[in-house]
């Protein structure tokens, strides 16, 4: 049977200014959401799950790595793009910069990490991770922004933000391992297949 590799973002989170955003929890309703996904037959066949160092990612793959019975491994080079030059932003301050950080791959928006460079690091991540992997399906859990850019490079297309997840995190795409080819774009973990 082929390996479906799914790349997922953690759900909603508790919002804190005075927090580091890497040091941000899931909020009551991302832990929810993540333990429903947690016991879904699309996962069954799932053997490895990896995330990104940032707590709320960790925290997601806790959750489905004991429904599953399986352990997590951390990649620290798998976190969100860099946008430690501004730190916390409002939400519609966020989103034009972040419109900008897509629009203008090749520059650094307001000292954010270039999405350029965003992709290169997170597509060699996951590429290091699957050429160690011999079987079953692979789980990446990790961040919106670097998982579009994965999405974009895996699906030849252009980085834009038109290929961003819905609102709200907690969604996934996926692609086959052995010729890396897009089975699906963006799902709301809500709603899964049963299978890939």
């Amino acid at each position: 049977m082929a390996v479906c590799v799914r790349y997922l973002t953690h759900p909603q989170v508790a919002v804190d200014p005075a927090v580091p955003v890497p040091e941000w929890s899931l909020s009551d309703v991302g832990r929810a959401r993540a333990e429903a996904f947690a016991g879904h037959p699309c996962l069954r066949e799932t053997t490895r799950i990896v995330a990104s160092g940032e707590v709320k990612a960790v925290e997601t793959a806790d959750i489905i790595a004991r429904a599953l019975g399986l352990a997590v491994e951390v990649r620290a080079a798998m976190h969100e793009n860099d946008r430690s030059a501004t730190g916390f932003l409002p939400s519609d301050e966020f989103e034009a910069v972040a419109d900008r950080f897509f629009a203008a791959p090749e520059t650094s928006v307001r000292g954010w990490e270039r999405a350029i460079d965003a992709q290169v690091r997170i597509v060699g991540e996951i590429e290091a991770v699957l050429a160690g992997h011999d079987g079953g399906d692979v789980l990446f859990v990790g961040h919106g922004g670097v998982g579009t850019l994965l999405l974009c490079h895996v699906a030849g297309r252009a980085i834009a933000r038109e290929h961003d997840q819905p609102a709200g995190g907690g969604n996934y795409f996926a692609f086959a391992k052995d010729d890396r080819r897009l089975l699906h774009g963006w799902r709301r973990i809500a709603t899964p297949p049963r299978r890939c």
